[in-house]
């Protein structure tokens, strides 16, 4: 593991010593757990659109007309 060193308002210190504190942990490594939750999210996310953007099936009606909506009034 490699050390940083990051610079944060005074507000974000006190709440963050807070909750780490709340949570029994230290400020580093819930900072380093949050970082490590975004990352997993991101990669997530960006894996699903891929998925979503090769999958051509859903987009491909075989030649049959689209069913039109019907706008019912009331």
């Amino acid at each position: 593991m490699k050390n940083l060193t990051i610079t944060v308002d005074d507000q974000a210190l006190e709440w963050v010593r807070i909750e780490a504190a709340r949570r029994n942990t230290s400020v580093s490594r819930m900072v380093g757990e949050m970082l490590s939750d975004m990352m997993r999210h991101d990669d997530a996310y960006a894996r699903a659109m891929q998925e979503w953007a090769s999958d051509t099936t859903s987009f491909d009606s075989e030649g049959a007309a689209y069913s039109s909506r019907t706008l019912i009034n009331g």
